[in-house]
Parts: structure tokens; sequence; C-alpha cells
């Protein structure tokens, strides 16, 4: 079992991957993703420590190409309404997470799993959401769309106050037929707190 080609954390993440995508976070191992490299499993944790740390590799990376990227593209834009873009922000994190429960169970299984013990992945991820968000209503701050306040603090009540919608403890809530208008009544109260 060799492979001569070059092996590294990228590689190793894209392996994984497929192997958690294939058979679940519960059922995937070390082993299974060396098999796919043709390597030994020895050598993955001459780049990972353990299969804990593979997991969280995954799931960062994951968050970040598939959350935090296409997040910060919306929270980058310029012009327009700053309450227009918070809302395509909100509703972007609330359908990306919401489609990936649906549509990619696996990898969703496993973000949800790693969301317990990868602390400080996932506050570093949280305070980054935090600081697009902040990016977004500091500018409507600026130009008198938004009541002038501490951008940061109210970021953060809005990341919170939305958790129901995006957070993956409440994935079961989502299939709910009036998840929408949840979603409504909460974003126009908390639209009426800023504007």
């Amino acid at each position: 079992m060799t492979n001569d080609l070059p092996l590294n954390k990228e590689t190793i993440l894209d392996a994984a991957e497929q192997v958690l995508r294939r058979y679940g976070p519960d059922k995937s191992s070390v082993v299974d993703v060396a098999k796919v490299l043709q390597v030994s499993h020895g050598t993955l944790y001459r780049h990972f420590a353990s299969k804990a740390a593979l997991r969280e590799a995954v799931t960062g990376r994951w968050l970040e190409r598939c959350i935090a990227l296409p997040l910060e593209a919306i929270a980058n834009q310029t012009g327009g309404s700053s309450s227009e873009r918070l809302r395509l922000w909100m509703e972007t994190l609330i359908r990306s997470k919401q489609n990936y429960a649906a549509n990619d169970s696996e990898m969703f299984a496993m973000y949800a799993a790693v969301t317990v013990n990868a602390v400080e992945m996932i506050t570093d991820h949280v305070n980054r959401l935090i600081g697009q968000i902040t990016q977004i209503i500091d500018e409507g701050i600026r130009s008198n769309e938004f009541k002038s306040g501490q951008a940061e603090n109210l970021a953060k009540a809005v990341f919170f106050a939305t958790s129901k919608f995006h957070h993956p403890a409440h994935a079961n809530e989502w299939l709910a037929e009036d998840i929408d208008e949840q979603f409504k009544f909460v974003w126009n109260l908390l639209l009426s707190g800023i504007v």
C-alpha cells in the first residue's frame, strides 16, 4: 500500500471529506482515509495528531469554503441599502445551513458533532461571522440608515437572536412549515431596533 504522490494536508482533507460523505462521521476512520490515499494510517498521523484533529480540520475547511467566504462576499459589497445587505447575509447563512442539513447530511452531521468539542475553532468561526455583520451594521450607521450604536454589540445581538435559524442544534426545527414566518417575525423585531 504505497502512493508515490506527495502527501499534503489538502490532499488528506479531500480524501477525509470523501470518506466522511461515504460512511458518515460515526463510521469513518483514519484507516478508511489512508486506504483512499493508499498510505498507512500512521502516515496520516504525521499531519494530524488524531482522528479528532482530522475531523476538526475538515470541518474548519468546510466552514471556510461553504459558509464564511460566500458571506464575506456579501459583507464586502458596496453601495445599496445596508438593511437589504444584512438581510441577504442572514438569509444566505440560514439557507446555506438548511441546504447542507438536507442535502449534505453527512458533512452537516460532522459539523454538528465537531461544534461540541472544537470550541476554539467554532468560536473563531462565529467571531468571523459577527465581524462580517459588524461591517454591514457599521456602514449602515455611518450612512445614517441605522441608529447610532455599538456596531459589534448590535451584530452580536442579530447573530445570537437568530441562532434558532442557523445553529446546528436547531436543525430539527428547520423542517417546521412556518419556519420562514418565524424568521420574518424575529427579523422585523431586530430591524425595528436598529433602523
